[in-house]
C-alpha cells in the first residue's frame, strides 16, 4: 500500500474518533455546568482542544459549544475535523466501501448548512450533540458492516484506537486537575462520575459495583478492564491485534513495533491499582502516553520512510 494511502486511511479514523469524543465530552460538560458551574468549567475543555494562540474565554455554554462545533479558526472545531476528515477519505475512495464515502460526505453536507448553527441557539444543545454524535455512531455502524477486512481496515483501526488512548489519558487528566483542587469527597465523586460519562462507562460501572464513585474501582474500569471498549487496556490490545495483522500482510516491518506494543500491553495488563496510585497517577498517565508516542512514531518511520 502507498504510505500516503496508509497514512490517510490511519488519519480518517482518527479524525472520526476525535469528533466523537469531543462531542461526548460537550455534552456531559453541558449537563454538569447546569446543575454545578462552579465545579464544571468549560476553561480545561477549551484550552485542551484549541491552538494556543487562539484566545476564547467565556463560561457562555452555547457560545463554548458553537466555538467548538462551528469556528473555523478552531483547529479541533468539529466542522474541521469532519473536513478534514472527508478529505482523507476522498483522497482513498478506492480503498474504503462507497456508502463509508457517502457516510462522511453527508455528515459533511449536513455541518455545512447555514441553518444548522442557529439550531444550536434556538433548539435544545443536547438534541444538538446528540444529532451530531448519530453521524458518528453511523460512521461507526457503517464501517464495520461494508469496510473489507484487509490492510484498508487494519489501518484505520489503529488511528481509531490510537485516538482512543489519547482521549482517554487526556479526558482523565482534566478530571484529575479538577480533583486536585477539592478535598471534598463528594464533589470527588461528582468529577469521577462525569468521567465515566464522558467516556461511556457509567453504565457498566453501576452495573459492576452498585456502589458510590470509588477511585480504585474507576481507575481499573478505565484503564484495565478488558471487556469495556473504551479501556486502555482494550485499545491497546486492539493496537496489537491490527499491528499483527498488517506485519502479517507485509504491510508493517516487525523493527521493535511488536515489542512497543506488548511491553504497553503487558505493563497496563500486570500493573496493580495500588502501583498506580503508589508512583501516581498522572505519571502512570504519562507514561501511557509517551509509549503510545513511541509506537505511533515508530508506525510513522515505517510506511513513510519507503514511499512507494
Amino acid at each position: 500500500m502507498l504510505s500516503r494511502v496508509a497514512n490517510n486511511l490511519i488519519w480518517l479514523d482518527r479524525y472520526m474518533e476525535r469528533g466523537n469524543g469531543i462531542l461526548s465530552l460537550l455534552k456531559v460538560n453541558f449537563l454538569a455546568n447546569q446543575d454545578s458551574p462552579e465545579l464544571f468549567s468549560w476553561t480545561p475543555i477549551i484550552k485542551n482542544f484549541t491552538n494556543s494562540e487562539n484566545e476564547f474565554y467565556t463560561e457562555d455554554a452555547i457560545e463554548c459549544i458553537d466555538f467548538m462545533v462551528f469556528n473555523i479558526g478552531n483547529s479541533n472545531s468539529i466542522l474541521n475535523i469532519v473536513t478534514k476528515a472527508r478529505e482523507n477519505a476522498r483522497s482513498v475512495q478506492e480503498h474504503i466501501s462507497r456508502e463509508l464515502w457517502l457516510c462522511i460526505n453527508n455528515y459533511y453536507l449536513y455541518l455545512t448548512n447555514r441553518d444548522l448553527p442557529r439550531r444550536l441557539r434556538e433548539e435544545d444543545p443536547i438534541e444538538f450533540l446528540e444529532d451530531l454524535r448519530k453521524h458518528h455512531l453511523i460512521y461507526y455502524g457503517t464501517s464495520d458492516v461494508t469496510q473489507e477486512r484487509g490492510p484498508s481496515y487494519y489501518f484505520m483501526s489503529i488511528g481509531k484506537f490510537l485516538e482512543r488512548v489519547i482521549q482517554i489519558s487526556d479526558f482523565t487528566e482534566f478530571k484529575l486537575m479538577e480533583i486536585g483542587n477539592t478535598s471534598d469527597s463528594l464533589e470527588k465523586s461528582f468529577y469521577w462520575k462525569n468521567l465515566l460519562l464522558s467516556i461511556g462507562g457509567y453504565q457498566l460501572y453501576l452495573k459492576t459495583h452498585k456502589s458510590t464513585f470509588n477511585e480504585e474501582h474507576v481507575i481499573r474500569l478505565v484503564f484495565q478492564e478488558k471487556s469495556f471498549p473504551r479501556s486502555v487496556y482494550y485499545c491497546v490490545n486492539k493496537l496489537s491485534w491490527y499491528i499483527t495483522k498488517l506485519i502479517d500482510a507485509n504491510e508493517l516491518e516487525k523493527t521493535n513495533l511488536e515489542f512497543l506494543i506488548g511491553k504497553l500491553e503487558s505493563s497496563i495488563k500486570y500493573t496493580t491499582v495500588e502501583s498506580i496510585k503508589e508512583q501516581g497517577l498522572q505519571n502512570y498517565i504519562n507514561g501511557i502516553k509517551q509509549d503510545i508516542r513511541n509506537i505511533s512514531m515508530n508506525i510513522n518511520s515505517v510506511y513513510l520512510s519507503n514511499i512507494n
